[in-house]
């Protein structure tokens, strides 16, 4: 499938903005909602949860400016990266450089290594997060970017800001043991352990432990890595979490978790997960979509159908080779028919009855980027 006319109308879009834009989560960053749940954490929830779900952009009305989000800048940057890999476009490099210059005034400060997160506050049912607050998902991702760029453009500075990632990751997460394998912690607020944080986390140290030829960074990578794999399903699949609340498998979580397990497999990680990821690739392929290429969200529903779940659909399986090009095109066509406008940018959020058209910068227009560019890099390679 022809993407470069997508590509064309998207850069535009995310050039013109600069990157920045609104999230779906950032309604703490209205002055009047955030003065008004100062002392709630269920109306911070509420207000939260109702900006998000509103399919209509109340955030101009309510004072929230829009911003650049770490994670956003960090999927730009993959993005760019590879655009400038297969075309040396020396175009891209100034944006890189761009990238990575905010990159490192957005890193969160107080911490062992580099780290980021998000740029507004946010609150669930168990603890308060500040923006700010570096999470291990967010590290890691933005890690996975740097390394690749790093590799595709040979930026030193893109290593220079992934290198120390291991150092927050190491120092500043929590840890629940089982035994000798170990579980990092979502972020230094409160304790969260899922499946999907520590396989990425630790796949960004495995991937480094390398760079750096340390031994301890592997083993501590390895017992991190073997903490999720035994808490594999029979099927292939992972719960999100371990809690009794966080007992749900998803199609874009499920996607991260073999992304992180093939990082793995790539560093010669010995095989014996290779029947484990195997059994997982076939779940996933298995359950998530219909025959049109529809992604579903969770394992036994379909709607609301998030862009997370196309995108990752088609980064993941876009790399798996000839076995999985079909589904991988059935998906690109259903987001690119369903997820996507012509004046250059995805919508949110698909539900049975009401499509939410909202241009979320991060949630939206990176991942639908950070796909575009996975497929056509992916594509590249194989021919």
């Amino acid at each position: 499938m022809d993407i470069k006319p997508y590509l064309q109308e998207i850069l535009p879009y995310i050039e013109s903005n600069d990157f920045a834009g609104y999230d779906p989560y950032d309604a703490l960053n209205s002055p009047l909602l955030n003065l008004l749940s100062r002392k709630s954490k269920w109306l911070k929830i509420y207000f939260m949860q109702s900006l998000k779900w509103l399919p209509i952009n109340l955030r101009p009305l309510l004072g929230i400016k829009k911003g650049h989000n770490p994670k956003a800048i960090g999927l730009f940057l993959w993005g760019y990266s590879r655009l400038f890999k297969l075309e040396k476009n020396p175009g891209y490099l100034d944006k890189i450089d761009y990238l990575l210059l905010s990159l490192e005034k957005l890193k969160s400060g107080g911490y062992s290594g580099n780290c980021w997160g998000y740029n507004f506050d946010w609150q669930n049912k168990v603890f308060f997060v500040p923006s700010g607050t570096p999470t291990i998902v967010n590290s890691s991702f933005i890690g996975h970017a740097l390394l690749d760029t790093y590799q595709n453009c040979g930026k030193q500075k893109a290593l220079d800001l992934a290198i120390p990632i291991s150092d927050f990751i190491i120092n500043d997460l929590k840890r629940k043991k089982e035994g000798k394998y170990f579980c990092f912690n979502y972020s230094p607020a409160g304790e969260n352990y899922v499946h999907n944080a520590n396989l990425l986390g630790a796949s960004l140290l495995i991937r480094l432990s390398r760079i750096s030829n340390d031994g301890n960074l592997r083993e501590i990578a390895l017992s991190s890595f073997e903490y999720t794999m035994k808490h594999q399903h029979d099927d292939g699949s992972w719960y999100y979490g371990e809690l009794q609340s966080q007992r749900w498998i998803d199609s874009f979580h499920t996607g991260f978790n073999l992304m992180a397990i093939k990082y793995f497999l790539n560093e010669d990680f010995p095989g014996s997960y290779e029947e484990a990821f195997e059994k997982a690739v076939k779940y996933y392929a298995g359950t998530f979509f219909l025959e049109d290429g529809t992604p579903k969200y969770y394992q036994d529903r379909t709607y609301p159908i998030d862009i997370h779940a196309c995108s990752q659909a088609i980064c993941f399986f876009s790399g798996m080779g000839r076995q999985y090009q079909s589904l991988t095109e059935k998906v690109l066509g259903w987001m690119l028919s369903n997820m996507y406008s012509n004046k250059g940018f995805f919508y949110y959020m698909k539900g049975r009855f009401i499509t939410n058209k909202i241009a979320y910068m991060r949630w939206s227009q990176a991942w639908g980027f950070h796909a575009l560019t996975s497929y056509l890099y992916n594509r590249c390679l194989a021919d």
